[in-house]
């Protein structure tokens, strides 16, 4: 079933940050939206590895060896990861093309749109990842995308590969290292004994975690 997608999140991601939109783009929205979900197919996958850091960049898992400062920050204190990866399917890119020819405001719209609902569907795969980690004694980090601070989109590779994302999700890898179809998202999770840190919970960043985030508060 596919997920509602956060009004509040499309129109964060269509600029309008502080500023109301009018009834006419309001409505467009809504149009827009309500065509998006009925034709997204969102599908998750998961995996759990231990973690070995031999040094402050250097991360060992899932039988890949990962040079990230940034993702070491991360994943401090953790012994073991989960990796992801989640998609809203090829038609949403198909609705996206077809109104770049008719109605690009419409495709400005769509792209929100299927941004707002990849990012929804990323957060209820993590808060099941969070929920099944409690339930062992565990707390997460927040999640964390190759492409974020110095974590390489080379990564990708890995991700795909190991998550096996094209029989399982139907998302394969361009050779510019972006995914096809493009509302999808791989990410990290971090697993460490002890309970989640309330500035961990609370902050206005968990969702990706990135040092330099253009929405960060």
């Amino acid at each position: 079933m596919t997920p509602d997608i956060p009004r509040k999140e499309v129109f964060r991601y269509l600029g309008y940050c502080g500023v109301e939109p009018s009834a006419e783009v309001s409505m467009m929205v809504e149009t827009c939206v309500a065509q998006l979900q009925e034709v997204a197919e969102p599908r998750t996958i998961h995996r759990y590895f231990p973690l070995e850091c031999t040094d402050e960049e250097e991360l060992h898992f899932a039988g890949i060896v990962v040079k990230s400062r940034d993702l070491a920050k991360n994943l401090q204190n953790c012994h073991e990861v989960c990796m992801m990866a989640a998609t809203i399917g090829a038609e949403v890119d198909r609705l996206i093309r077809q109104a770049e020819v008719r109605r690009m405001s419409e495709a400005v719209i769509y792209q929100a749109a299927g941004a707002a609902l990849v990012e929804e569907v990323c957060d209820r795969l993590n808060a099941e990842i969070v929920s099944a980690a409690q339930a062992r004694g565990l707390a997460c980090r927040p999640r964390f995308s190759p492409g974020y601070g110095d974590f390489s989109l080379e990564c990708q590779r890995d991700f795909i590969r190991i998550l096996n994302t094209p029989k399982n999700l139907g998302v394969c890898l361009l050779d510019s290292l972006l995914m096809t179809p493009s509302k999808s998202v791989t990410a990290v999770i971090g697993l460490y004994r002890g309970a989640a840190l309330e500035s961990q919970v609370d902050h206005p960043c968990e969702r990706c975690g990135c040092p330099d985030c253009q929405f960060r508060a």
